[in-house]
């Protein structure tokens, strides 16, 4: 059935004000971190959950960048849609936005800046497309968690509360910029009032499933990593451990074109095609090696 089938959301708008000057020509999700752009991060995430219908909300000033530096998706086997945020006004709006696109459909909502890794990472991404209602979303337990949503827990490892940049946190865990609904989540977001910031919160979303108690909160697992990218430090972080992770261990992450290639969506011919043009480049000869049956 059509219906069944989940779509993707990447969010990656907004004017990046807290990481000006760099991002007053260049959209923050076309920055590099270590040695790829940042929208490569969350767009791998969607595909390693397995979703190929994905939907780029961005501003119109950057869209055309993104178009230039990803295209239809083809290449990869996917198709990629583009859609402008011409004011940014909350999370939330993103699935206003992406109504008619959604079409009824179940969505995942990720945030442009946001990185995720880990060995039990696709395992979680599976187990939330697999759900067909409510709301799945990832908690993960941060030092300063008034930065960010905060979940409390009961006894019981239960979602009891979810209040947005709390001056007071109930809990240490914070909620990630990667988020699981069903179909309903358009029409919910559209019911949603403007905050304090003027703005239409996420939490108020997920309140609205946590509610109708048809909210689960997964914790990510110990070994994963989730990181925001959102200052010129915590770039800098998630740029560092890139670069760490990929030295010790030879390998590159969230390279689309690998996720592509290992979920059965391009073939040996197509990578090593994307990875030619490339050649010069460490990623290039790493998608070579790859397409030629190494590691």
């Amino acid at each position: 059935m059509g219906t069944q089938m989940r779509k993707g959301i990447i969010l990656a708008g907004g004017s990046g004000t807290r990481l000006y000057p760099i991002t007053l020509a260049l959209s923050k999700q076309l920055m590099p971190v270590f040695d790829k752009p940042m929208i490569y991060y969350p767009l791998c995430t969607l595909m390693q959950a397995g979703i190929s219908d994905i939907l780029l909300i961005t501003t119109p000033n950057d869209m055309s960048k993104f178009q230039q530096l990803l295209g239809d998706g083809s290449n990869l086997g996917i198709k990629l849609s583009y859609i402008a945020q011409v004011k940014p006004e909350g999370l939330a709006q993103a699935l206003i936005i992406a109504d008619e696109y959604l079409d009824g459909h179940p969505c995942a909502l990720i945030l442009g800046d946001n990185l995720f890794y880990g060995s039990e990472l696709t395992r979680d991404l599976k187990d939330a497309v697999g759900k067909r209602q409510g709301a799945t979303i990832f908690a993960y337990q941060v030092q300063s968690p008034g930065r960010y949503g905060v979940v409390e827990f009961n006894e019981g490892g239960k979602a009891i509360s979810i209040e947005e940049k709390p001056d007071n946190p109930k809990s240490n865990f914070a909620v990630t910029g990667l988020y699981f609904y069903d179909k309903h989540a358009s029409k919910y977001a559209k019911k949603i009032t403007p905050s304090k910031r003027n703005e239409l919160e996420i939490t108020d979303l997920n309140k609205i499933y946590l509610e109708n108690n048809n909210l689960s909160v997964k914790c990510l697992h110990t070994g994963a990593t989730w990181l925001d990218t959102g200052t010129p430090d915590s770039m800098m972080q998630a740029a560092q451990f890139v670069q760490v992770l990929e030295r010790r261990q030879g390998i590159r992450i969230s390279c689309p074109e690998v996720v592509a290639f290992q979920n059965g969506w391009i073939s040996t011919d197509q990578l090593e095609k994307l990875a030619e043009p490339l050649n010069k480049s460490g990623y290039g000869k790493y998608l070579l090696r790859l397409s030629r049956g190494g590691h």
